[in-house]
């Protein structure tokens, strides 16, 4: 008998609903993806269940992504998870700040659903090598 495997969980943190319905949309052909609209319900979906990636904007309500990753990369469970962080802002400075806080990927919004797909196989395949 065939040997089922589980794909990998993404999760989207996006507090646009059309935004994030759209790439959860694109990227559930590939992947099981789990949605939340700000980072303290992120928060409690990994806790329920470590995602193999999470993509997440900066500027959200309350939590932004940018203290979400903070808090991921403080918790044992979430520490080496790859993020992929979106953001409405660009610039070298602001990339490196993202990185500097433990983002692998950083994205300009817009961003189109295949370059995040990916991107997102690319960090998934790098995970699994290492």
């Amino acid at each position: 008998m065939p040997q089922v495997t589980e794909r990998p969980l993404l999760l989207i943190v996006e507090d646009h609903a059309d935004t994030r319905q759209m790439y959860a949309e694109f990227l559930g052909m590939s992947y099981d993806v789990q949605e939340a609209a700000d980072g303290e319900q992120a928060l409690d979906a990994m806790r329920r269940r470590v995602p193999s990636l999470v993509i997440t904007d900066f500027s959200l309500p309350g939590m932004d992504g940018f203290e979400l990753v903070r808090r991921m990369r403080s918790e044992v469970a979430t520490r080496e998870v790859p993020v992929i962080c979106l953001s409405g802002y660009g610039g070298r400075r602001h990339e490196q700040g993202a990185q500097a806080i433990g983002c692998n990927r950083v994205l300009e919004k817009p961003c189109m659903p295949d370059k995040l797909a990916d991107t997102a196989r690319e960090l998934l395949q790098e995970r699994q090598a290492s």
